[in-house]
């Protein structure tokens, strides 16, 4: 079976569950944005939100999709960089336990965290995060020898707050031959980093994924004509509509997806989970309407739990829809 390589930040997310926009509009976070923070105010949104039943999860785009493809049996490493604190030593242990190769840098800030404020009403997700050590992840980190022996390198579009790393990333999986995938992350991401991801995504990557939001930031234009600007610029383009579905364009081939079945709660992880499946499925030399297919399962499982993580019951459901929907037996 094919490997994946995920670079991002490694970041611990907070999770918090509250019936209303009221400390959004305090700290004027947009609703669902992902806005960085600076430690004090990361500190004041966290003490708002402490005792309001909280939850801590291991995180970070291009991390939830690494773990979930460890899951579903891909061999598996990330690179990042966190702190010398507890915070970090379990973000590693997360890790380490799901079977990923985990090269973690260590830095001197405090370990990055993202304070994730879920509307319990319309399950909008809003994203306060302090990167803290994430940040300090630098070009002269990325050994090209810790890439060889994996075929994908999936990357997020967070990590543009740092263009020289990701373009030493990507110039890196370039030469190393491997198939380079990027979640373009955010919308107010994009559209601060707009000539640099054309750049990136024209001349590196393979494989984008975005929602609508991100897409109407990247190409000026709706889903269906965004997803076939895309697929003009690498060889798949994927826009997913959330509740609608998504789309899949590569050369002249075109799929639209439905949603699979699930009970949302919280769609947290959402998109990173679906691009594991997706890239899980490609992995495995799959038609791309099967790897959206893929992608759609495992993502209507994590809406159906608080946080990005799939408990185990979830688990073994999604795998015998996978293998069902690949054709392979248990």
């Amino acid at each position: 079976m094919k490997s994946i390589l995920g670079i991002g930040n490694a970041l611990t997310d907070i999770l918090a569950i509250l019936p209303d926009n009221d400390i959004l509009e305090k700290y004027c976070l947009p609703v669902g944005s992902m806005q960085h923070v600076d430690a004090d105010t990361g500190n004041k949104i966290w003490l708002e939100v402490k005792d309001k039943g909280i939850k801590y999860v291991a995180g970070g785009s291009a991390a939830n999709t690494i773990s979930a493809c460890a899951v579903l049996g891909m061999k598996a490493g990330f690179i990042g960089k966190v702190g010398k604190d507890d915070v970090g030593s379990l973000f590693k242990s997360d890790q380490v336990q799901e079977g990923i190769n985990s090269m973690l840098e260590r830095g001197k800030a405090p370990s990055g965290r993202c304070i994730v404020i879920v509307n319990k009403n319309t399950s909008d997700r809003t994203f306060a995060t302090y990167l803290g050590a994430a940040l300090e992840l630098e070009p002269e980190d990325l050994d090209p020898d810790k890439f060889d022996g994996y075929d994908y390198l999936h990357m997020e579009g967070y990590l543009v707050q740092n263009q020289r790393l990701v373009r030493r990333a990507v110039e890196i999986g370039k030469e190393k031959g491997m198939t380079i995938s990027l979640d373009l992350a955010s919308y107010n991401v994009v559209e601060s980093n707009l000539a640099f991801l054309h750049d990136i995504v024209d001349n590196y990557v393979d494989i984008v994924f975005a929602n609508e939001a991100e897409a109407f930031a990247f190409t000026g234009m709706g889903p269906r004509e965004a997803v076939d600007f895309l697929a003009e610029k690498c060889r798949i383009a994927v826009v997913k509509e959330g509740k609608k579905g998504s789309m899949i364009k590569s050369g002249d081939e075109y799929y639209f997806v439905d949603v699979a079945p699930g009970v949302p709660r919280d769609g947290t992880g959402a998109g990173d989970v679906y691009a594991s499946g997706f890239l899980y499925a490609h992995s495995l030399g799959q038609p791309l309407e099967i790897c959206g297919k893929v992608g759609s399962v495992i993502a209507a499982k994590v809406i159906e739990v608080i946080g990005s993580k799939i408990d185990i019951p979830r688990w073994k459901v999604a795998k015998a829809e996978v293998r069902a929907l690949m054709g392979i037996a248990e």
